[in-house]
């Protein structure tokens, strides 16, 4: 089981139609396993994960 090490959430607002008929949603994040240096798994965005990779923190 990956612990969940961010704290962001999904964004909220409305789908439009061409009628211009409103429907609630949510933008879902794109939340991916990552295996740190140590071995632990954490659910990271996929955003996160990408800075961790360019920082050069973990690999």
């Amino acid at each position: 089981m990956a612990i969940k090490a961010t704290t962001r959430k999904p964004l909220k607002g409305n789908d439009r139609s061409h009628a211009l008929n409103t429907s609630k949603r949510a933008r879902k994040l794109n939340l991916q396993v990552h295996t740190l240096e140590d071995g632990t798994k954490v659910r990271l965005t996929a955003r996160e994960k990408r800075t961790l990779r360019k920082d050069g923190k973990n690999k």
